[in-house]
């Protein structure tokens, strides 16, 4: 009878002490992740509205991003030149319908910054370069900063 009690009383308190996660994820169910994951929500209902204003908005001061060619700068973008970027590409696409689907959240408390490992699933169409829908996804990283108390987007659109 002591032992059963004693394996209940351990399973008590190992069930206590594990992290309470956000419903359908392993993703730590805390202020910061929540936090993170709505400024990525108001991202992804940014791009299928086609809201180049409301993106800027979710960026840092220093925003870069290098379209996956780290040596040539020309094609990079910062904070200055993301909102034209984003305008221009809008009004060339139709019917944009993305996913998101946040595997991972790592934060690191003593640098103010996070990381989210996420899948990303986007359709669209454009129909002055093709008239088929277009479809892309990959696995992708977003990385945030606290800017101002509020976590903001360092790269990773």
């Amino acid at each position: 009878m002591t032992q059963r009690f004693l394996a209940l009383s351990v399973l008590s308190l190992l069930a206590a002490c594990a992290p309470k996660l956000i419903p359908g994820t392993d993703i730590v169910d805390n202020s910061d992740t929540r936090a993170i994951l709505q400024v990525m929500e108001q991202y992804r209902s940014a791009l299928e509205n086609r809201d180049a204003a409301a993106i800027q908005a979710l960026v840092t001061k220093d925003f870069r991003e290098d379209a996956g060619t780290p040596s040539e700068p020309d094609d990079d973008l910062t904070t200055a030149n993301l909102g034209p970027y984003l305008e221009n590409l809008f009004k060339q696409v139709q019917g944009t319908q993305v996913e998101l689907d946040v595997r991972r959240i790592q934060i690191n408390e003593d640098l103010g910054v996070a990381g989210a490992i996420y899948y990303w699933k986007a359709n669209w169409r454009m129909p002055g370069l093709n008239t088929r829908p277009q479809r892309e996804s990959e696995l992708e990283q977003m990385v945030f900063r606290r800017e101002d108390g509020q976590w903001k987007i360092v790269s990773g659109i």
